[in-house]
């Protein structure tokens, strides 16, 4: 397995161009499907999961070429509904897969999906949104399969703001007789990127980013262009990244309005912030403050997907801070990691109360799952000493060549592969 060295205690500086955003990118190459043709997607990230969808979509048919940061998909030649488990067990976001499949081919047979051991996520939510519509669901072990005739709009009401359970209803929904009205729908700007893709292919989609979604079903949808937008978490990474190693840099190309919530929390704790337009400039000289309660919870408020980086910065403040967790139950096992590194955190039940330390200090850490693995990346930037990040595939499936970005800043980070055995 890779893993990631770095000499800590450089502060970042320099300007950056964020990337496409994963969550937004992997819902938009599923919903491809939905219509027949050469369909173009720009800004796409190269990482693990954007991989595994392009090899599912090469499995169900269509022909894939990821080429710099643009997809070209064909999609004319999917021909079955099937989705390999090898695949599935690869992505959690395979899961979208199901609306479109449905709406194609009138059937979809997947398996229950993989992704980061972050605690439980169900996806009851998708299967009654997809019954609503008129689908008929067997489940045989871990395999599900779907099966409609015909799907019909509904009223839908979700129990819980599920952004995977909105996008895949919106996806199965587009091409349904009558209009599907879906309350208390997530409001993450990903689920807006998908709207405005699938309008841009002849959908009638209206209210993404409200909590009611209303789709009017329409015959056909047809190819076109389309342009993924700015990845928040990434970008919300490296501002965080900039604060706790206590430098300046300028990121390019992201929507600041996406990022409001960390905005606020970063300038309670006394980090300077710069937004022009699409321009986020971020500056810290002196120890950050704590901050006295941070809660995760759904979009627009403080995202789970920034709590470990924040908790970071936390851990280098001046005084205690706490942080709730309220959305994976399994998502503070990097608190082990960072107590490794000098951090001072006590965890009781779903909340870390964390006591700023005077500094952290080089350690050999394993990234458990995504956001976990860019906050260990972060602790070894901040820290004194040598960090070595072990199990960097997991980071590898949300971050484009992280060492690269954060080099490109002035860290001393670098990648290496095991030498195989001949």
């Amino acid at each position: 397995m890779d893993k990631l060295v770095i000499e800590g205690g450089k502060p970042l500086s320099g300007t950056i161009v964020i990337q496409g955003a994963k969550n937004a990118a992997l819902p938009i190459l599923a919903a491809s499907l939905l219509a027949e043709g050469t369909i173009t997607i720009d800004s796409v990230p190269h990482l693990l999961d954007i991989d595994v969808m392009l090899n599912i979509l090469r499995e169900l048919g269509c022909r894939a070429e990821h080429t710099g940061d643009t997809v070209v998909l064909d999609t004319t030649s999917a021909h079955t509904s099937h989705v390999p488990e090898t695949l599935m067990k690869q992505m959690r976001s395979s899961i979208f897969l199901m609306g479109p499949l449905l709406s194609r081919f009138g059937e979809a047979e997947v398996y229950l999906p993989g992704g980061c051991a972050i605690g439980e996520r169900k996806i009851d939510l998708h299967l009654q949104g997809l019954q609503a519509l008129g689908a008929e669901i067997e489940e045989i072990g871990n395999r599900i399969i779907c099966r409609a005739e015909k799907l019909q709009g509904a009223d839908i009401h979700l129990t819980f703001p599920s952004v995977g359970a909105t996008e895949n209803i919106m996806m199965a929904a587009v091409l349904a007789e009558g209009r599907t009205t879906l309350s208390n729908a997530a409001r993450e700007p990903e689920i807006q990127d998908l709207q405005r893709f699938l309008n841009a292919m002849g959908a009638k989609i209206m209210g993404a980013g409200t909590d009611t979604i209303t789709i009017e079903g329409v015959k056909q949808l047809t190819p076109c262009r389309y342009k993924v937008i700015p990845d928040r978490i990434v970008a919300g990474t490296i501002m965080v990244a900039a604060a706790a190693t206590r430098g300046g840099v300028t990121l390019q190309q992201t929507h600041p309005a996406h990022l409001s919530s960390l905005i606020h929390v970063l300038r309670r704790a006394g980090v300077q912030i710069v937004v022009d337009g699409d321009i986020i400039k971020v500056g810290s000289v002196a120890r950050p403050k704590a901050v006295e309660r941070i809660v995760t919870s759904p979009y627009p408020a403080f995202p789970t997907d920034l709590q470990s980086q924040v908790m970071v910065l936390l851990t280098l403040a001046d005084g205690v801070s706490i942080m709730k967790e309220t959305i994976f139950e399994g998502r503070l096992k990097h608190v082990d990691e960072l107590s490794r590194m000098g951090a001072d955190i006590r965890v009781d039940l779903n909340a870390a109360f964390i006591k700023g330390v005077p500094r952290l200090y080089g350690a050999t850490v394993e990234a458990t799952d995504l956001r976990a693995g860019a906050a260990l990346v972060i602790a070894g930037l901040a820290a004194q000493g040598r960090t070595v990040v072990e199990q960097v595939h997991h980071i590898d499936r949300g971050y484009d060549k992280i060492e690269s970005m954060l080099s490109r800043l002035g860290a001393n980070i670098s990648r290496y592969s095991p030498v195989p055995n001949n």
